[in-house]
């Protein structure tokens, strides 16, 4: 599935600007790259998916809690977790012209700028031929990648261009062949901008340094969190102590993140301050689930995901949470259709997951990452207890007892068994004897099942989706064409729109305030008073306002208003109080 729309996403952010979703951070200064505030209408659609994520993955769940934890924590945790010492990505600089860009994303840079548009121009009508190249490095190449060897030196590269223009058979072979100098050993690593040479690749770390404290000693340095689990899991004793809930169980967290992205880019997609939501669920190691319950659920017993069972091991718990994440992508407003899921491969995860499934959306620039949804093992927690020395484990009384059931033979067969599995998964047998004997006792440290989304992302697959355009025409014949954000309407940032047919009669004016102010105190509402109908109904379009309310003449007479439906523009008269009724419906 791939949707590559780049003039359709500027036109949305055209759009975003115009209708107070979103504006560059800092715009009278220029801005700064990576960084976006949300307007009037962006921060309630945030707020709208927020309330939406952790009303149904909370609220509504008896095995679900929340905490809000902070922004800055002690500098061990990112050592413990990993991220000191790995949360990295390959950054490169020009020599040309000194930016600095993340070398993985080199070639999709070159692909949506203007250097990857004029090289594909060359394959207009065919494979380029020598004489097409020339004329381009003397000319055109000058203005778009002064920096390329061929455009340097032209004539000297003439007869190193005919002898490689054999073996080009894209836009990126034909660049990294006018990058490369003739007589080089090695392809040039060519700059996406301007076509210079590109340094070697080297690790950068993501995570954004500060200090703590009045002295800048190296003693006071702390990181803004790259992520919201840490704390989830730094915090779970503490949690698990006071909540009243038994494993399984899940902590969910919202909040802001920051990531130094050597390359943010498409919009809002990739930027170096986001908010994240995200869930640590919580699971008995499958082991723990055998003693327990005689067997392991697994997905080959194809189990009934709607009815939570003892026996489920973590195969069946982590598809259980792809299916409830997908469910509320859908109910956000995103068509089954336009998104997919993407099973990661063995070789693609990381060193402690069992299984990942990233859920993937087709934005206009290609279909990317929307949430992913981990089975993360015990790593998290058993980090946290070495680097640490607290205990991550929980005791369950009814595991020991289950253990104690067993004679010798059967906690001798058991441990076997599980030394066995492990083994083949690469893992100790002596930690698997180890990890049993806490199993017997009824101790372990809990395995965890984590999906985690992004506020912004999730905006901007919203906002793609819900942008249309259509032709409309008027009684008269009249055609103009209509902007509209189709947002679910428990997502969409104002939900009903009131107007007073005319402004200067009194009676009519305090009628239409007095239902305003009562349907105000229930849902955001909006109310214009200035323009022609037809106008104001357009400017609720663009703002994605799924219904519009107009008090006139008849409302004085017999109490009804006109509302009107945005996707299908079909009006009908309601009274206030059968109004009420049928929104609470939708609504709610």
């Amino acid at each position: 599935m791939q949707n590559t729309e780049p003039n359709k996403l500027e036109t949305i952010a055209s759009l975003c600007k115009r209708r107070g979703f979103i504006f560059q951070s800092s715009e009278i200064y220029d801005g700064i790259s990576g960084f976006w505030d949300y307007g009037p209408l962006g921060c309630e659609l945030k707020r709208n998916i927020k309330e939406s994520w952790w009303r149904q993955t909370v609220r509504l769940r008896e095995d679900v809690v929340g905490i809000e934890a902070t922004i800055i924590m002690h500098p061990a945790i990112w050592k413990a977790s990993g991220h000191l010492d790995t949360f990295s990505d390959p950054m490169s600089m020009c020599r040309d012209c000194k930016k600095l860009l993340r070398s993985d994303h080199a070639w999709d840079i070159f692909a949506d700028g203007d250097t990857g548009g004029a090289m594909a121009d060359l394959f207009a009508g065919g494979a380029p031929d020598i004489g097409r190249v020339v004329a381009w490095i003397k000319g055109r190449g000058k203005g778009v990648a002064p920096n390329l060897a061929a455009v340097k030196a032209p004539d000297a590269s003439i007869p190193h261009l005919a002898a490689g223009l054999a073996s080009v058979t894209s836009s990126r072979d034909l660049y990294t062949l006018l990058a490369t100098p003739a007589g080089a050993t090695a392809p040039t690593r060519a700059c996406p901008h301007c076509g210079g040479d590109m340094t070697e690749p080297r690790p950068f770390n993501l995570m954004f340094k500060t200090i703590v404290g009045p002295v800048e000693d190296p003693a006071n340095v702390a990181y803004l969190r790259p992520e919201t689990a840490q704390a989830i899991f730094a915090q779970f004793p503490n949690v698990y102590a006071t909540a009243r809930q038994t494993v399984p169980f899940g902590i969910a967290q919202m909040g802001k993140a920051f990531r130094n992205e050597v390359t943010p880019r498409n919009y809002t997609f990739r930027s170096r301050e986001f908010e994240q939501m995200e869930l640590e669920f919580f699971i008995k190691p499958d082991e723990a689930v055998e003693l327990l319950c005689g067997r392991v659920i697994t997905l080959a017993d194809n189990p009934d995901l709607a009815t939570i069972s003892d026996a489920w091991g973590w195969e069946v718990w982590h598809k259980y949470w792809v299916e409830q994440r997908k469910a509320w992508i859908i109910s956000a407003g995103l068509p089954a259709d336009s998104f997919v899921e993407y099973w990661q491969k063995p070789d693609e995860l990381a060193h402690y997951a069992r299984a990942c499934v990233d859920i993937e959306y087709a934005f206009p620039f290609g279909t990317q990452e929307l949430e992913g949804i981990a089975a993360r093992s015990d790593f998290d927690l058993s980090q946290h207890q070495k680097h640490s020395g607290k205990s991550m484990e929980v005791f369950d009384e009814a595991l020991k007892l289950a253990a104690n059931k067993l004679d010798d033979t059967a906690k001798a067969a058991f441990t076997e068994k599980v030394a066995a599995d492990w083994t083949a998964r690469g893992k100790s047998a002596d930690a698997a004897r180890a990890f049993v004997a806490r199993l017997f006792d009824g101790k372990y440290i809990p395995h965890v099942i984590e999906p985690s989304s992004g506020v912004d992302r999730m905006a901007l697959a919203l906002l793609c989706n819900a942008y249309a355009e259509e032709t409309v025409t008027d009684e008269k014949g009249k055609s103009e064409v209509r902007t509209i954000l189709r947002f679910a309407p428990n997502i969409a940032p104002i939900k009903i729109a009131f107007f007073p047919l005319v402004k200067n009669k009194p009676e009519l004016y305090a009628k239409a305030r007095e239902i305003f102010s009562g349907f105000q105190r229930r849902w955001n509402c909006f109310w214009d008073e200035s323009g022609a109908i037809g106008r104001r109904y357009r400017r609720m379009d663009e703002a994605g306002t799924p219904f519009c309310v107009t008090v006139d003449f008849q409302t004085l007479d017999d109490g009804t208003v006109t509302l009107r439906d945005r996707d299908t523009m079909k009006q009908e008269r309601l009274t206030v109080a059968a109004l009420k009724e049928k929104l609470e419906t939708i609504l709610d």
